[in-house]
């Protein structure tokens, strides 16, 4: 039986690929560099135009370049939305639909710019600056009667609050203190709090704020005048989180208001009187963990928002809570629900919400009546975000009257970087028992919208994924994926990049990248196998949950098993020549697996923890390692070392075990796994004479982002697994 399902899946994967009639060649990095990467999305309130951004890297200028496109959503061709210029960003439409917003630094600093709009032409005139803050606008957010805007400033806490009577003092206190730390010599920093540095900067003194403009005359007041947290928090994700009521007297937001950040994740959900000068936020939320995205319904009777339970820890499932805001209670919309609620909009109605979930290696929408706790998937394949409803009186939808009849969202897969698509809401329900909390599967047609990248698609052999399942050692079903390489022949033999995630909570699945690109590592002549081990994202929270005090257990296994599958199904990988490759925790795992396996020709570790003891003090979230790690390095002292995670965890221990080649990749500007601990395995394998490369970037951080930079990443890892297996 086993000889025919390996058969079964040759044959699967050869028909896929023979089915392509056109001649078609590998993808190069050169091609990937080339393709236009969407960005932000608005659409006008009347659902008739599509803004988007559109950014064009260059290897040359080592930079991107943004511009801007309009689009009508009925039968238009883009063009592009000539009142901006390139880098500028954050268009937004005015609830009327007559004015846009935006971002601009044509003047010297980013500023908020606004424009009338002709909704029949699409056309925007009249730009004017709306504000003239030293400290720079950021994230800004019109409000409903369009009379005001809020935005994010970064700001001296200890100095004068900005205020409406008075917005010259604060802002010449705040340029003051730039222009002199700018100017001095001295660039030495004194710090009394945790927190001091974050991801890829050192935090400095200032804390950004929420700040209220009038669309009228341009008066600006602090809506957090002299606070020393950050409103909102830092966010990798862009999450704006802020939102203003229906009736605009009301602005809701996050903050984490614990006295030492860097160990809580306690953000809480304040709402703050925009009527009254001297009110004072109301906390709402409840939860010990995070509370994140407040969105008010368009009726204003509720506010919803993303909230975890469990505070420290980052990766807590993300619930989908309601607020009555009549009551002041707030219950858990999708108690059943066993994965994370990523992002959310409502109907017009106020009865409908849509939400993006990960599940299976996919992000997939879902529409949730506020009365049922069940919810309808619409979507199966690819990942998709940036959500914008549009009601279509003519298609009511399944679950309300007058409710959404279309989604418009960004899309991607992985053989597919992401475009604007159209998901028209079906008219049918099957029955769903697949997920807890998902009762209907509505079948909705997804079309592309946009093209960004169709000409160079149509030139390039990108392999479909195929997934397979296998069982952990404890039952745990587990899922993994297949990339073969171009021009695939079912009869030959090929070399395996075997893909680590990081996180460790995420994923592989059906997504682009531009850092980690399976297509690309593919394109060379490899079979990518990427494994979903314990820890990963969209399998239930227990499965998340599971890597949590046992990083080397458990998900080593999980990895273990997983291409052991992989060998065993697929016949054309040849098991003799395969490679490791993990950045992050991927990269933690990657150092693990040297010291406790010999079955790979060669390692690469990207930003990977080699200690975790040295890790605990260099990092700056410190929530997560307390948490993953079940404490501090010194609840352990004078323990078992079966009793300590952080050196029955640590791949360091295992030293006299290695001797795979390995390539180390670390970036110096990587606060969150400090450069040492790349630092630390290099001198490690050179004074073991284990062969080993490091390659080092002085102006990178976690992420390699640099055009050239990324180009000889690439190039390196390439020649690297190139090197020893073929």
């Amino acid at each position: 039986m086993r000889k025919v399902l390996c058969c079964l899946a040759t044959l699967l994967f050869a028909s896929l690929l023979t089915a392509q009639t056109a001649p078609k060649r590998p993808m190069t990095f050169d091609d990937m560099m080339a393709m236009k990467r969407l960005g932000e999305t608005a659409v006008s309130p009347d659902g008739k135009w599509l803004i988007y951004a559109v950014t064009t890297m260059s290897l040359e200028q080592n930079k991107g370049t943004r511009e801007v496109f309009i689009q009508a959503i009925a039968d238009g061709t883009p063009k592009k939305f000539s009142i901006l210029r390139p880098g500028d960003s954050g268009v937004q439409f005015s609830a009327d639909g007559k004015r846009i917003l935006f971002l601009s630094s044509r003047q010297g600093s980013q500023q908020i710019w606004t424009a009338s709009f002709d909704t029949a032409t699409g056309t925007a005139s009249d730009e004017a600056r709306l504000t003239s803050i030293s400290t720079e606008a950021d994230s800004a957010l019109w409000a409903p009667d369009g009379n005001s805007i809020v935005f994010v400033s970064s700001v001296y806490p200890d100095c004068p609050a900005i205020s409406a009577a008075d917005a010259a003092s604060g802002d010449k206190c705040n340029l003051d203190r730039d222009t002199a730390a700018a100017t001095s010599k001295v660039k030495a920093q004194i710090w009394d709090h945790l927190l001091y540095r974050h991801w890829n900067r050192y935090m400095g003194e200032k804390r950004s704020h929420l700040f209220e403009v009038k669309v009228a005359g341009g008066a600006v007041r602090d809506l957090t005048p002299n606070d020393p947290h950050d409103v909102p928090p830092f966010s990798l994700g862009g999450d704006g989180g802020f939102a203003f009521s229906p009736d605009s007297k009301e602005l809701a937001f996050t903050e984490n208001l614990e006295e030492v950040p860097a160990i809580s994740t306690n953000a809480d959900i304040f709402t703050l009187d925009l009527t009254k000068a001297d009110a004072k936020p109301v906390k709402i939320s409840t939860a010990k963990g995070g509370d994140f995205s407040p969105a008010y319904s368009p009726d204003g009777k509720y506010i919803a928002w993303r909230s975890q339970e469990r505070n420290g820890y980052e990766s807590d499932q993300f619930r989908l809570m309601l607020y009555d805001r009549a009551t002041k209670t707030a219950k858990n919309l999708l108690p059943k629900f066993e994965n994370w609620v990523d992002e959310f909009a409502w109907g017009a109605s106020s009865q409908q919400i849509a939400f993006t979930s990960a599940v299976h290696g996919e992000t997939n929408v879902y529409l949730l009546g506020l009365e049922s706790e069940t919810a309808a998937q619409i979507t199966r394949s690819g990942e998709f975000s940036g959500l914008h409803l549009l009601a279509r009186p003519d298609h009511p939808g399944m679950i309300e009257k007058g409710g959404i009849g279309a989604i418009m969202a960004t899309s991607m897969k992985i053989d597919h970087p992401t475009e604007v698509s159209i998901i028209s809401i079906g008219d049918t329900y099957e029955h769903s028992s697949d997920q807890p909390g998902v009762k209907h599967w509505i079948d909705s047609p997804v079309s592309e919208f946009t093209h960004l990248n169709d000409a160079l698609l149509a030139q390039l052999d990108l392999p479909k994924m195929q997934d397979f399942w296998f069982t952990a050692k404890d039952g745990t079903k587990l899922q993994g994926f297949v990339i073969p390489p171009p021009a695939f022949d079912a009869s030959k033999k090929y070399p395996v990049k075997f893909l680590i995630h990081g996180g460790p909570q995420g994923a592989w699945g059906d997504a682009w990248s531009y850092r980690w690109n399976a297509e690309l590592f593919a394109a060379n002549g490899y079979v990518v196998v990427m494994v979903n081990p314990r820890g990963s994202t969209g399998y239930g929270q227990a499965v998340v949950d599971g890597v949590n005090g046992d990083w080397g257990g458990k998900p080593f296994t999980d990895l273990m098993i997983g291409l052991d599958e992989a060998e065993k199904k697929f016949p054309f990988i040849d098991k003799t020549r395969e490679c490791a490759l993990g950045a992050s925790y991927g990269g933690y795992m990657a150092n693990w697996i040297l010291g406790h396996s010999d079955r790979f020709k060669c390692i690469v570790t990207h930003d990977g923890m080699f200690n975790p003891e040295s890790a605990f003090g260099s990092t700056e979230e410190l929530w997560f390692n307390s948490w993953e790690f079940k404490g501090r390095p010194w609840d352990y002292y004078g323990k078992p070392v079966d009793e300590n995670p952080f050196e029955k965890w640590a791949p360091m221990r295992a030293a006299k075990n290695f001797k795979t080649p390995t390539l180390v990749i670390h970036g110096q500007l990587d606060y969150r796994l400090d450069v040492s601990e790349g630092f630390q395995l290099f001198t490690t394998l050179q004074l073991l004479k284990v062969p080993s490369k490091m390659l080092y970037f002085p102006d990178e951080g976690h992420w390699v982002l640099k055009p050239q930079n990324s180009q000889l990443w690439y190039k390196t890892v390439n020649a690297w697994v190139d090197q020893w297996t073929k």
